[in-house]
């Protein structure tokens, strides 16, 4: 295979890599597009990946701009030759689309397309998806002047796209584990969530049962004081009303992609706070939006640090912070006043308390993890990201 100069080889490799280094489906399956459509110095490339109904799931667009797209109107059907790279193992690669007997024509704002190229995306004998690449770009002749020539797409051309989908497979592959894994990390967190509400309006209940037996023995014999426990009584209903309006509310799928890592992680304090004996806090200052890879590793350190701190530190403070870096990045801590521990000890005995996925969380959206802590002194955790 002949990709031209050692740049040609380095292009190839930096798609490689970008490609595995994403983890969010759609996040692959956009850098799968640039990479394609770069590489081959083509003027529009696309990627579509099918439902189960004949039609598109996700279709990515490259060379387009978002308001032509928009015009351009509903995502395609599974037909002509989009179907036909849905439906074969075989690249499809045609001097003149329009020409095609398959061709069925194109919306209004649809941009025109000549030379065509497409390739399947698979995994062993599923079709993932397939990518699309239409008007290579002229070349440089070798006439005086240097005229222009288009000469479509190659061999070589071919044999690069169908490499890149390879690769492009197994990063979609992959993608696609991450989010299931953090589909049930997410479930994981509204399960001990449920538990710790379940906790704390229990015993706001049994609190209650308590008040109003007492008033009931105290009724005939002192009403005064029997009032002042039925008052508690209803103070005691309302806080228990408030906890299980609490549980409806944050029981909920998590809102990260909704409302972003600030308000995701406010509301989660003050669950906490109201679900434990202990002050839980949260402040912030200036952090903006970050890629969706680092608010998610955020969000879950602070989740973890924060179950460590509450049920195993014995403090009656925690407080989490989160701040803008100078490099327009994001800090997080969370420290608490508890009994802390000896690091070295921990990891000597194996029990790491959820410290080693801390810190693969961090790695893997290219933060960094400390952790500080003495025994009697507290424990901080603190994570920083780099700005997207």
């Amino acid at each position: 295979m002949h990709y031209g100069p050692c740049t040609g080889l380095a292009a190839v490799s930096t798609a490689l890599l970008a490609m595995s280094r994403r983890m969010e489906v759609h996040d692959v399956l956009r850098t799968i597009v640039a990479s394609a459509r770069e590489l081959l110095d083509a003027e529009y490339a696309a990627l579509g990946v099918p439902d189960d109904h004949g039609g598109f799931a996700q279709f990515v667009v490259d060379g387009i701009s978002e308001e032509q797209w928009r015009r351009i109107g509903p995502l395609p059907r599974q037909h002509g030759v989009l179907a036909a790279m849905l439906h074969q193992d075989a690249p499809e690669r045609l001097a003149d689309v329009r020409q095609d007997p398959r061709f069925g024509g194109w919306p209004a704002a649809h941009p025109d397309m000549s030379d065509f190229l497409g390739m399947p995306i698979k995994d062993g004998e599923e079709t993932l998806g397939a990518l699309f690449l239409a008007n290579k770009r002229p070349t440089p002749g070798n006439a005086p002047g240097g005229v222009e020539h288009a000469v479509g797409f190659t061999d070589a051309d071919e044999e690069l796209l169908s490499l890149l989908a390879q690769h492009a497979a197994i990063a979609l592959t992959n993608a696609r584990l991450y989010e299931r894994s953090r589909e049930l990390t997410i479930a994981e967190e509204r399960s001990r969530l449920a538990h710790e509400l379940h906790d704390a309006v229990s015993q706001k209940l049994f609190s209650l049962r308590l008040t109003a037996q007492a008033a009931a023995a105290l009724v005939d014999r002192d009403p005064v004081r029997a009032k002042d426990e039925l008052h508690q009584v209803a103070a005691l209903a309302a806080e228990a009303a408030d906890e299980l309006r609490a549980a409806v509310t944050e029981l909920r799928p998590a809102a990260l992609d909704d409302d972003g890592l600030v308000a995701t992680l406010r509301d989660h304090v003050r669950v906490l706070d109201r679900a434990h004996a202990a002050h839980v806090s949260f402040t912030c200052e200036g952090v903006r939006a970050l890629p969706a890879t680092q608010e998610e590793a955020l969000l879950r350190v602070a989740q973890e640090a924060l179950h460590n701190a509450l049920r195993h530190s014995g403090a009656d403070r925690v407080e989490v912070a989160l701040a803008r870096t100078p490099a327009g990045g994001a800090v997080l801590r969370v420290r608490d006043w508890g009994r802390g521990f000896s690091p070295s000890t921990v990891r000597k005995a194996g029990r790491h308390l959820g410290l080693v996925s801390m810190r693969d969380r961090a790695s893997g959206s290219g933060g960094r993890l400390e952790v500080h802590s003495e025994p009697g002194k507290g424990t901080t955790i603190e994570m920083e990201v780099p700005g997207g």
